[in-house]
């Protein structure tokens, strides 16, 4: 049997989307803020063409869940394709107040285009772009050391465009999280779907279990994080040995009287929390076996 694809789309995006093209006319700066353990998962297909002329400034949030070696390898393989990334977690307040100086000097151009013109220079409109959840308002809740706008860990809180004055020379638009109206890279949606980066409704969580296991299983000979050992002393069970449906079948067996569904929510749940330690589940192309742990 073939397993539907992963779709969501709720109305609130929809009206979004719209409404962040129609604000993009006043717009300076684009903060791509993307999840750290997936960071092309969490590009946005349309990005490149929203940013257009704009000034540009990757942020890389949720830094603390994932390895040192995870990181290394994303800053080096990003600056090889001319991007400057800036890893933060928004939660703790880790390396925002990098974003606010590298968001000024990214929009440096436009109030010295306005000094040409002899105008007088006015603040710099950035405006705050990524998937659902991805922690873009605790990020800007962050920048303001306050709570200004919503945040929670869980995507689709955030329902409208909202402006917010973060200095005398900065204003912020807090944008919903936005995601294409069609999800044609699974891989990619199952990956959103195992960090909490979609909606619960849009997926069953045995499936994404299955294939957050399957997953592992892919990555560990490639990558710098070793997930098998984690997994075997905290759950008692050797995944290197069985597929993820069996491995999850197990589990279920021995700690959830055979319930599959509450066997994987436990795993999701266990991972998405940290409670599985720094997992990267994206690492760049031909990571430099240099990096180190």
């Amino acid at each position: 049997m073939v397993s539907p694809d992963i779709q969501w789309y709720p109305g609130h995006i929809a009206k979004a989307e719209k409404a962040l093209v129609d604000q993009l006319s006043r717009v300076d700066v684009v903060l791509d803020v993307r999840d750290a353990r997936i960071p092309l998962a969490t590009c946005h297909p349309r990005l490149d063409q929203w940013v257009g002329e704009r000034g540009r400034v990757l942020v890389l949030n949720r830094v603390d869940m994932i390895s040192p070696a995870a990181r290394q390898g994303w800053e080096a393989w990003f600056r090889q394709q001319g991007q400057v990334p800036w890893f933060t977690n928004a939660q703790q307040g880790q390396g925002v107040k990098a974003i606010a100086q590298a968001t000024q000097i990214a929009g440096q151009a436009v109030n010295q285009r306005r000094q040409a013109r002899g105008m007088k220079p006015r603040p710099i409109r950035a405006v705050v772009i990524g998937f659902p959840n991805v922690g873009k308002s605790a990020l800007i809740n962050r920048l303001l050391n306050r709570r200004v706008v919503d945040s929670a860990r869980r995507a689709g809180v955030t329902r409208q465009l909202r402006w917010v004055r973060l200095a005398a020379d900065l204003d912020l638009l807090d944008a919903p999280g936005v995601m294409p109206a069609r999800l044609t890279d699974q891989a990619a949606a199952l990956k959103l779907a195992m960090c909490d980066d979609i909606g619960v409704a849009a997926y069953d969580s045995q499936r994404i279990a299955t294939a957050f296991l399957d997953l592992l299983q892919q990555l560990e000979p490639q990558s710098l994080d070793s997930y098998g050992p984690i997994l075997k002393e905290r759950y008692g069970l050797d995944l290197s040995q069985q597929s993820g449906e069996a491995w999850l079948a197990d589990l279920a067996s021995q700690r959830f009287h055979t319930d599959q569904d509450r066997a994987a929510k436990r795993l999701l749940n266990d991972f998405r929390t940290g409670l599985l330690g720094a997992w990267a589940l994206e690492w760049p192309p031909a990571t430099p076996v240099s990096v180190q742990p």
